[in-house]
């Protein structure tokens, strides 16, 4: 005896499915577990998405080569020298600039003093008492106020603390990144769902890292001449730190602004430091948070409220290299999650700085004749 036939010619639906209110706790508790592994393994999974998103950055380099009938071989060693040099060259600058740093600081001790003397003065002209003020100012040591501005340094310097492993990992990466085009060719054919995702995560990765060095290199060089007229010591450093602190969204030009905002107020006081702070409060506020972001949303389709959480999410997850890959991260987490599955791309929507139509979705193949399924 068979089961009765729906009227309506529909299988009836499985009693196992799963309420959606379920499966989207089990989601969260599943990226729960995730993160916290992630977080514990940081040290080398950090490395790892660094030398990721290099090899991404670089690798239009020898598909451009090999369109000119360079052999392959010799594009790869172009790949390699270019985004091993760009690794080099940014470590020697940071380690040169804090053995410069460190040699700098001493030299501003007895003008630290005699600015807290004049600060205590300055108090107790003003009707505060000497004891509050002296336990107010206690508080203000040399060591820590300069320990911050070293630190921020020391931190930009400790995102290639394991130098030897991205090296070596940007080695093998620029070599299977040669077959690269093949493959996504074939995967393509296969899993086109999966191509795309994947080919957006790497369209907008490369868009936002040119956004970010275009722009960077800007402020560098507006910051590292108005400080050179200013008379600040190492120009040059802080334009570097403008730069690198350039791919930390929304927040990163305020700790840019802290080491040459305290080496001012030694160098000529509070009117000097109130310049320097003005100044890297016109020029990098107008070019990284009103123009840049504009930019970076256009071309990675994020929202500025989006872009700051991804920002403190990945650096709680894995430090300061985490603020500085928070938007490829955060597109990588995207591609794998959302762009990958066309019945969840409609979260871009929510998601991005501008609302875009969603992304056609492939038409499922006509069902086949009763019959054939019969005579196959």
């Amino acid at each position: 005896m068979t089961d009765p036939q729906d009227v309506s010619g529909t299988a009836p639906a499985s009693q196992w499915s799963m309420p959606r209110g379920l499966i989207v706790i089990l989601g969260l508790a599943a990226l729960v577990v995730t993160v916290a592994g992630i977080q514990v393994a940081a040290s080398i999974v950090g490395p790892i998405f660094l030398a990721l998103m290099l090899t991404v950055a670089v690798h239009p380099l020898p598909e451009w080569l090999h369109r000119k009938r360079v052999p392959g071989w010799l594009a790869t060693i172009a790949a390699i020298l270019v985004v091993n040099g760009i690794i080099l060259v940014l470590v020697l600058s940071l380690a040169l600039s804090v053995a410069q740093l460190a040699t700098l600081l001493p030299e501003y001790a007895d003008d630290f003093t005699a600015l807290i003397d004049s600060a205590q003065s300055f108090l107790n002209s003003n009707g505060v008492n000497s004891a509050d003020a002296q336990t107010l100012l206690s508080q203000v040591d040399y060591s820590k106020a300069f320990g911050l501005v070293e630190g921020i340094l020391q931190a930009m310097l400790g995102i290639f603390s394991n130098l030897l492993f991205i090296l070596a990992l940007l080695l093998f990466m620029a070599v299977d990144g040669s077959t690269y085009g093949s493959r996504m060719r074939i995967v393509t054919r296969m899993r086109p769902d999966i191509a795309t995702a994947l080919s957006a995560f790497s369209v907008g990765t490369r868009k936002y890292l040119i956004v970010s060095t275009v722009f960077g290199l800007i402020v560098a060089v507006i910051d590292t001449g108005a400080l050179w007229a200013l008379g600040i010591p190492l120009p040059i450093l802080w334009g570097l730190l403008s730069f690198i602190t350039n791919y930390i969204p929304n927040v990163g030009f305020v700790l840019g602004l802290v080491p040459p905002a305290l080496l001012a107020l030694l160098q000529g006081g509070p009117e000097l430091m109130l310049v320097v702070i003005v100044l890297y409060s016109v020029i990098n506020v107008i070019i990284q948070s009103v123009i840049q972001p504009k930019f970076v949303g256009d071309a990675v389709g994020l929202s500025v409220t989006f872009t700051f959480l991804s920002l403190v999410l990945w650096t709680w997850i894995l430090g300061p290299l985490g603020a500085i890959l928070a938007i490829p991260l955060t597109l990588m987490a995207k591609a794998l999650l959302i762009d990958i599955d066309p019945s969840t791309r409609w979260v871009n929507t929510i998601l991005s700085s501008a609302p875009a139509p969603p992304a056609p979705v492939p038409a499922p193949a006509p069902a086949r004749p009763r019959h054939e399924k019969e005579e196959s």
